[in-house]
């Protein structure tokens, strides 16, 4: 259960960091108007509050979110952008998936 919840939240993490950084982007490049900035800012905030439930250490956390990260990233390429992902984008995506796993879920003396 630890490893779904786990997983799940940074899914929900890496969603609202996202969101949160391509709303300027589109108020800046793309003319969207000023009013999205307001959303950007809740969705930055809930990005760091979600990164404050995960009950390990909070390095072992960031390290390990950033490869969930990379992988919603070429999702959000796919899905959003409408850039179908390369093989070396989404063998990318799994190796770093890989290594959060390998961060989060090794064994470990308490």
């Amino acid at each position: 259960m630890f490893e779904i919840k786990t997983i799940a939240l940074f899914i929900a993490t890496a969603i609202a960091e996202i969101v949160g950084c391509c709303l300027p982007w589109l108020w800046l490049n793309k003319g969207a108007p000023a009013w999205v900035l307001a959303p950007a800012a809740v969705s930055l905030a809930l990005f760091v509050w979600l990164l404050t439930l995960h009950p390990a250490a909070a390095g072992r956390v960031y390290a390990a979110y950033g490869g969930v990260y990379v992988a919603a990233a070429v999702i959000w390429l796919w899905a959003v952008d409408g850039i179908r992902p390369t093989v070396w984008d989404l063998t990318g995506a799994t190796v770093t998936m890989a290594g959060m796993a390998i961060i989060m879920f090794a064994p470990r003396q308490v």
